[in-house]
């Protein structure tokens, strides 16, 4: 398994893309994608195109939450898709995964903001499926079980992939580890986290306001649950370039197990 990070920024990044990633196994033919999130707008395309990824070929997506930065570019999703359906260029269906609050919102964004035609395959072959707390699903062949985070600013999930050798994936969307994920967090082989900024930086970007955690925070949880992998993202940008650096020099004093600080377009085989 793989993991494209299209977009490694917070909300209103401008150096980088917003979080946004693509799982994908080498070995499958033809390819099979599963993408998390959706950027902040028509930027995915270009995202995609730099990743070699041919946005036609996927077929399932999942949302996490409804803030703008996550929401807006499947939304330009469901546009293409549904306008290439309606010229015969798009093979099979396009599953989208989200919780029910948030399905409700893609409907109606969907059908407030396109065309006719565009919307024509919602419930046809554009397909929006609610999923529970706890819920399983088999997506890239692997059982995937989505949770809510219990975030405290919008309704949030994550979810859990179980991967080969009996390993397992775990996506905490954007928000800090919360005790109630704990049996999915725990004893994980690969943790994505969200870590809005450096310890050493708290003062400057406030990531506690806007209900973030820290490159040292997340790095604690890690070491505290287990993990074997630890890869962080949602991160401001204001040093884009020394990044990977920073957060890993300051990470690495809590962490003992691998760390990744991945940039935009960077593929990490898991």
């Amino acid at each position: 398994m793989n993991i494209t990070m299209l977009g490694t920024g917070h909300a209103t990044v401008t150096e980088c893309c917003n979080t946004c990633f693509v799982l994908w196994e080498q070995s499958t033919y033809p390819k099979e994608y599963f993408l998390v999130d959706g950027s902040g707008g028509n930027i995915i395309f270009k995202q995609l195109l730099q990743a070699g990824i041919n946005w036609k070929e996927i077929r399932t997506i999942f949302v996490t939450h409804k803030h703008l930065d996550h929401l807006i570019g499947i939304i330009w999703l469901i546009r293409m898709a549904g306008a290439s359906m309606s010229q015969q260029q798009y093979e099979g269906n396009l599953t989208i995964y989200a919780h029910d609050e948030l399905i409700a919102s893609i409907q109606n964004i969907s059908e407030m903001l396109l065309q006719e035609k565009e919307i024509f395959f919602i419930g046809k072959r554009i397909l929006l499926q609610s999923v529970n707390d706890k819920e399983c699903r088999t997506i890239l062949g692997k059982k995937v079980t989505f949770f809510d985070i219990h975030s405290t600013k919008t309704k949030q999930y994550g979810f859990s992939m179980e991967l080969e050798n009996s390993k397992k994936l775990t996506c905490l969307g954007d928000e800090p580890y919360h005790e109630n994920t704990y049996q999915y967090v725990k004893d994980s082989d690969w943790l994505l986290h969200e870590a809005f900024c450096l310890y050493s930086q708290a003062e400057l970007f406030k990531p506690y306001e806007k209900h973030h955690s820290t490159v040292k925070e997340a790095c604690e949880t890690a070491q505290a649950m287990n993990v074997k992998n630890l890869l962080l993202y949602h991160t401001e940008d204001s040093n884009i370039k020394k990044r990977k650096f920073m957060y890993t020099t300051e990470g690495k004093k809590f962490f003992n197990g691998n760390l990744f600080i991945p940039n935009d377009l960077e593929v990490i085989t898991l």
